[in-house]
C-alpha cells in the first residue's frame, strides 16, 4: 500500500453534506472520496498545463495556423465526406 498523508481543506457546508450523503450512498469513507476527486482533479489540471505548454511552444516555433484555416477544418465538422 502507498504511504499517505493527512491533508485538510475546508470546504462549505453545502460541499461537505454533498460528500457525506455521497459517502454514506457508496458506503465509501468521505476521505477515500475525496482523495479520489483531488486526484482527478490534478490530473485534469496537469493535462490542461501541458497543453498550454504544448500550445506556446509551438506557437515560438511558429507552428500555428489561421483563425480563417482553424474555421475552415471546424466547419467539415460533421459533414458527410
Amino acid at each position: 500500500m502507498k504511504e499517505t498523508i493527512l491533508v485538510s481543506a475546508r470546504v462549505t457546508s453545502e460541499v461537505a453534506n454533498r460528500l457525506n450523503s455521497l459517502a454514506k450512498s457508496t458506503r465509501r469513507s468521505k476521505s477515500f472520496l475525496a482523495a479520489q476527486a483531488i486526484e482527478e482533479f490534478l490530473n485534469v489540471q496537469e493535462w490542461h498545463v501541458e497543453a498550454i505548454k504544448e500550445g506556446m511552444a509551438a506557437a515560438e516555433k511558429g507552428d500555428v495556423k489561421s483563425h480563417e484555416h482553424a474555421l475552415a477544418i471546424l466547419n467539415t465538422w460533421g459533414k458527410s465526406a
